[in-house]
Order: C-alpha cells, then sequence, then structure tokens
C-alpha cells in the first residue's frame, strides 16, 4: 500500500512576504491531514531568499496543535549545527506535548552556505569539526535516557522525560546517512530531489545492511521527491517552470523568491542554463494525476519503498494545494 507524506520548505513566492510563507504552511498542513497524508514534515534552511523554514522545531510545535493525526517532524534538523542535548530536550518536548505524533528526522548538511553555517556556530571563527555519528549517538541516548554509564554525561536526563521517544530518521542524498541508519537502527528517507542519481543504490545498500535496533526490527525507508500536479500535463509544467528557474539561480549563487511561471517561461535561457534546467525536470514528477501516479510508483518500484515525501514548490498557494489535492485523489486516499 502506497503512503503519501508531505515535506514542506515553506517557499516564498514572488510577491508575498515570509510571513505569508509560514501562514501557507499552516493552511497546507491542516489540509493535508484532512486530504490523509501520514506525515507533515518541515525543512530546515537558513539565510535563504525563497525558502522560510529555519526553525523546524517551533513550525512543528505550531503544526501538530492545529492538527490531531497526522505525523509531524523535521525534514529535518541540521544536526552539526547544534547541541544533541538540546535537541534532545527540544523533541522531548515535542513528544510530550504530542506523543505518539512526532518525527525527528535529521541531516548532516549545514543547510545552508558557508558563512551561515559559521554564524550558527557559538564561536562562529572555530570550524566545526565532522562528528555527525558521535553526535547522533549522544542524543539518541539523550532521548532514550540510555547514555553508557561511562559517558560523561551519563547522569544527565533530557526532560521532560517519558516513555515515548520520537521516530528517529536520517536524511540524506548521499550514502553515508544510509550507512549510520542502517548501522545504528534507524529510518532512511532519500533525497531524490536534491540527487536522484544512485538514489535507488544506496536504498538497496541500506536495507541489506540495516541492523536491527531496540526501536526498529526492520528497515523504515521513504524517498523525497518532487512533484507538481495539475489537471493537464501542459499546466503541471508550466507551474514546474517556476521551480526550475528558482533552483537555477539558487546553484548559481542568486537567492531569492519563487518566480512566477511567466517569468520562467520568458526567461532567456543559455546553453549551460538549459542543460541545468533539464536536470532539474528530470528529477521531477509532473504531469496529470494518472502521469503522476504511475510516475510514483514507478519510483517506488525502482526504490523498493511504498512511501514518499512530496515537496511541490510552485508560485501560487491555490495550485499548490490543488497539487497535493489530486495526488490525494489519484492514490483514493480521501475516500
Amino acid at each position: 500500500m502506497t503512503t503519501l507524506s508531505v515535506l514542506d520548505q515553506s517557499p516564498i513566492s514572488e510577491g508575498r512576504t515570509p510571513a505569508q510563507a509560514i501562514g501557507e504552511t499552516i493552511e497546507l498542513a491542516r489540509i493535508a491531514e484532512k486530504l490523509g497524508y501520514h506525515r507533515y514534515w518541515l525543512a530546515e534552511h537558513h539565510s535563504s531568499g525563497g525558502l522560510a523554514g529555519s526553525a523546524p522545531e517551533v513550525l512543528i510545535a505550531r503544526v501538530a496543535a492545529e492538527t490531531q493525526t497526522i505525523r509531524v517532524g523535521s525534514g529535518g534538523v541540521m544536526l552539526s549545527h547544534y547541541s544533541p542535548f538540546k535537541v534532545a530536550e527540544q523533541f522531548r518536548m515535542l513528544e510530550t506535548l504530542y506523543p505518539g505524533r512526532i518525527d525527528l528526522g535529521l541531516g548532516r548538511a549545514p543547510g545552508s552556505d558557508g558563512l551561515t553555517a559559521r554564524a550558527l556556530q557559538r564561536v562562529p571563527e572555530a570550524p566545526v569539526p565532522d562528528d555527525f555519528p558521535r553526535q547522533l549517538l549522544e542524543l539518541e541516548g539523550f532521548l532514550a535516557g540510555n547514555l553508557p554509564a561511562a559517558h560523561p554525561f551519563a547522569r544527565i536526563q533530557a526532560m521532560p522525560a517519558g516513555d515515548s521517544m520520537p521516530e528517529l530518521w536520517l536524511l540524506g542524498s548521499s550514502d553515508y546517512s544510509a550507512a549510520y541508519a542502517a548501522h545504528l537502527g534507524h529510518g532512511f528517507s532519500f533525497a531524490h530531489f536534491i540527487a536522484g542519481g544512485s538514489g535507488a543504490e544506496i536504498m538497496r545498500a541500506y536495507q541489506n545492511d540495516f541492523r536491527p535496533s531496540r526501536r526498529l526490527a526492520a528497515p523504515r525507508c521513504s524517498v523525497g521527491v518532487a512533484v507538481v500536479c495539475a489537471d493537464s500535463e501542459a499546466e503541471a509544467r508550466r507551474l514546474a517552470a517556476s521551480r526550475e528557474l528558482w533552483r537555477l539561480r539558487l546553484h548559481t549563487g542568486r537567492i531569492g523568491a519563487i518566480p512566477t511561471p511567466e517569468e520562467a517561461l520568458a526567461h532567456d535561457y543559455s546553453p549551460v542554463e538549459r542543460r541545468m534546467v533539464e536536470q532539474t525536470r528530470s528529477g521531477t514528477i509532473m504531469g496529470d494525476p494518472e502521469q503522476v501516479k504511475a510516475g510514483l510508483l514507478a519510483m517506488g518500484g525502482h526504490y523498493n519503498v511504498d512511501e514518499f515525501v512530496i515537496v511541490t514548490v510552485v508560485h501560487d498557494f491555490r495550485a499548490r494545494v490543488r497539487s497535493y489535492e489530486l495526488v490525494a485523489e489519484a492514490f483514493g486516499m480521501n475516500h
């Protein structure tokens, strides 16, 4: 059975404000729950002119308060910026407020440029060592209250303590996070919308190498995928043009809001830019509902997964809502 979830980056459309983007996130979460989506994940991006979601731990609390049953989580917290103990406290609090509904998705990437990553550190002049594995082990120990007795922080407890824990997921677009998710027995979500490439091979390696943990007996996996669904293929392609130009600008150091389809379609693309746009387009599932459903099912077979975390970035919020509605209808979720 196919499971559909949402990844929301809180995109800021040209002519709209960051505050309006956050308001749209809250509205979309309510709609997604009514449509039958399983999870609602909030992304973490910093110093971005086009994405307003900088603090998923804060947005999770608001989104969970505005909904009743949908799982709410981070997609994800960029752990390298933070103290594992503080992240454990934040997500223990969220789990206490909304027991059985919280996901803690973790990423290793900075979610920002190098300068912003330095600004996120307590001592910005000091480069951050890559100690992601140690951070992961500490975070899990704090969440579960079972750090080894010899650990220097063993007597410290992340409050509020409790019996339930958030679901732990590692998110990534390479084999690094997949390997640690398999080794430590966590869920793994591959970010196909960032880098498709060898994603299926990475997912197979995770599934084959998975070691059961106290909290997870078998692999739990999903694929994050860019989707634009409309009543016609032509309309979907028109809407998708906005994200294509936005990503092109982002990759060439020009941060900004999501342009209109009209601006994107009128843009004079150089041959190099066209190749970059084609790469973005090839990694996006777009079309009418039946085309999108077929594309997702084919991807599910390729990755050997049955859960998709759908990210839809278009300029018009109503078109974005309509895309999620059409996908839900195609899979019979709201019947």
